[in-house]
């Protein structure tokens, strides 16, 4: 089980980073390309702060950030571990190690994206696509920017004149822009959700026939 979750982890890192590193060297900054029609679009932006675009104010808010984000990674990691010892079931291990690894590819961005790129050019504005290793790089250890690049706006319209917030304003569903880390996460958290019974119901099982065999183990204290 150990060694299927953590070739898991590394493929779908591996994948993460490939598209990033893509998408960052051929595309520039509000670059986008339709896929499936105007549903499904790949459109490069650059996150400097958290899920969808709030941030930390300045360099300081972009360490504590990075930071937080490394000590969340090292503690699901822990966790991760702590329940293959257990061997908790099998869906809940791999839901676990994929929010694990969507957490760890967006640190990578942060701890070294700045270090490796140069700064990425906007569209319309005549620059070229940033190059990789490049001599004029863009920021310092854990002050890059996550790669976004999945873009659903499945829903497009207009808010009507009556309703309460926003009336007249254009919405669209789904606005955020991501990535596949993102994504991990996402599918991680859904697994949990839609197995939850199966789930918990196995580690509830394994932890009642754990407490039986403790009890059946200790010695009998009768007749002292």
């Amino acid at each position: 089980m150990r060694k299927k979750v953590f070739l898991l982890i590394a493929i779908i890192l591996i994948l993460d980073q490939v598209f990033k590193i893509y998408i960052k060297t051929h595309f520039l900054l509000g670059e986008e390309v339709n896929i499936l029609g105007h549903w499904f679009r790949l459109n490069f932006i650059e996150n400097e702060g958290m899920a969808f675009g709030m941030k930390l104010k300045g360099s300081l808010g972009k360490y504590i950030l990075s930071i937080f984000r490394i000590i969340a990674a090292a503690a699901i990691m822990w966790y991760l571990i702590k329940i293959m010892r257990e061997k908790k079931h099998p869906i809940y291990i791999f839901s676990i190690a994929m929010i694990f690894a969507g957490a760890a590819g967006n640190i990578f961005d942060s701890m070294f994206y700045g270090l490796i790129f140069d700064q990425s050019s906007i569209w319309g504005s005549g620059g070229l696509p940033a190059e990789i290793f490049s001599s004029e790089t863009y920021a310092g250890f854990l002050q890059g920017k996550v790669v976004d690049m999945l873009y659903f706006p499945i829903l497009e319209g207009t808010y009507p004149s009556w309703f309460p917030i926003n009336a007249g304003d254009k919405f669209i569903f789904f606005r955020p822009v991501f990535n596949l880390a993102d994504s991990y996460i996402s599918i991680g958290v859904i697994m949990i959700l839609v197995f939850q019974r199966r789930i918990f119901k196995h580690n509830k099982k394994q932890e009642a026939e754990k407490k039986e065999n403790t009890q059946m183990e200790s010695p009998s204290t009768e007749g002292v």
